[in-house]
Formats: C-alpha cells, structure tokens, sequence
C-alpha cells in the first residue's frame, strides 16, 4: 500500500509535467543586443541616465526591438541610487510566433522608478536593482487599423541581480578585466495582466574591461526567456532567446565640482 500511494504520487506529478509540456508552444531564435549606457552627472548628488538598445533578430539580419530610454538619478548614498524615467520600445514581428497577434509592430511607452543597492563582499561587486514599470503598450482594435489606436495599461516589477569579479587584483580599477553575471525576472501585475504573471527571465555571463573611470566595455551571452501575454490555439507560448550581447559604458562629468578641479 505504501509503495502504491508512492507510485500514485509519482504518476500524478508526470502526468502534470506531460500536460505543463502539451500546453505549450516553444520556439527558439538567435539575438544579437548592441547597447550604450551613458550616464551624465551634474551635480554630486543628480545625473541623467541615457541608454539605447539596439535589439535584432537572427544575429543582426532582423529587427527585435529598438529601446531609448532616459532617467533623472539621485545619489542619496554610495550605495543607494534612485530613479525615475521614461522609454520608448518599438517591438517588430519576428521568429515563429510574433508577439503581436496581427504579426506587426507596436510601440510601447513606459515610466519607471528604480532603486538600486551596492555592496562589496570581499573581491565580488554585487548590485540588486528593484524598477517598476508602467506600460502603455499600443495595440490595433481591427486589423485593418493602419496604426495602434489603443494603449492598455499594464503594469511590471523587475528585479536584476548582478555581481562582478576582477581577473587581476582586487578592485575593478583602470586597465582591469573582469568577468561578471547577471539574472533579471519580469512579473507582470493588474487588471491587464492577460495570460502571463511571469513576463520573462534573462541570465547575462560577461566579460569586461575597464579602460578608466570613465569607459567600460562589455561582451558575451545573453538568454531571454518570454512567455507572451496571449494564447494560441488555447496554449501559452515561450519564446527561448539565445546570442550575444555588446555593452558601452560612458560617463561624462559636468558638475561644478569636476569643472573647479
């Protein structure tokens, strides 16, 4: 009896493995992210945050997407940053299963907080980044609309976890290379929530090297998984993302402070 009470547990858990599986469509493609981050102080306490994301397809043959975005920081500790900001996202059509259900692009406007905490453990840099994002996502009402005529609020809560390492010595200083790794989850919450509670998942592994304190460059592998906020044929669907990712790091100083030196 015991072991048929075993045996029913394990034949439960395989049958919803099997049906988790059945109700789903996966698909796989290639990506290639080219991405600038440029931060502007000007004062001690406030700098602007810029960023452009150059996201393709299929290495770099197609589009993915196109990401601007811009945030006021202020620097209440060494440790402690804050942010509020604004992006713009073009979304295309691209792989098996686009994510727009009429196969076209949409744009996407966002506004977002941020805090973002540093810490040192020995020779390992960690940083927890918490967003926010409100999104107003542009979608056709017909698909004979010629332009997306309607932008539902959805809402989004992040959170980034990255640590790095130094290859020589121990402090990520001029001329060092470094290697660093990354984990970021997307959960998607409120009324329009639609299919997917969980957005997306996206693991970095990186290596860097920093030229001075004012450039860092940053190369290696990206994953993205994505489960799309709509069914078809009355099952989920995740997309498995793959490739390379570039990162530029640029900061300017304009302060008073920086000018009287």
């Amino acid at each position: 009896m015991k072991y048929s009470g075993i045996g029913f547990l394990l034949l439960t858990i395989f049958s919803n493995i099997t049906f988790a599986q059945n109700n789903r469509l996966n698909h796989n493609n290639t990506i290639g992210w080219v991405n600038y981050f440029g931060t502007v102080k000007a004062t001690e306490k406030m700098s602007l945050q810029t960023e452009y994301q150059w996201r393709r397809a299929a290495i770099i043959k197609d589009w993915q997407q196109s990401l601007l975005r811009l945030g006021v920081t202020y620097h209440w500790r060494p440790s402690v940053l804050l942010r509020v900001g604004y992006a713009w996202v073009e979304t295309f059509p691209y792989g098996t299963y686009p994510i727009n259900r009429l196969g076209r692009d949409f744009t996407e406007h966002r506004i977002y907080e941020m805090v973002q905490l540093s810490h040192q453990e020995g020779r390992l840099e960690c940083s927890h980044r918490f967003m926010l994002e409100q999104r107003f996502v542009g979608r056709y009402s017909t698909p004979t609309q010629p332009s997306e005529d309607e932008y539902p609020l959805l809402h989004r809560a992040r959170y980034l976890f990255r640590f790095q390492l130094p290859l020589l010595g121990r402090q990520i200083k001029n001329k060092t290379p470094y290697v660093a790794a990354y984990d970021e989850v997307f959960i998607g919450f409120g009324n329009n929530v639609n299919a997917n509670i969980f957005d997306q998942n996206r693991i970095g592994l990186l290596l860097g090297y920093r030229l001075n304190k004012n450039l860092r460059v940053e190369a290696g592998y990206i994953n993205q998984i994505i489960q799309f906020g709509r069914l078809i044929n009355g099952k989920n669907v995740f997309q498995y993302n793959n490739g390379i990712i570039l990162n530029t790091n640029v900061n300017f100083n304009i302060s008073k402070q920086q000018k009287e030196q």
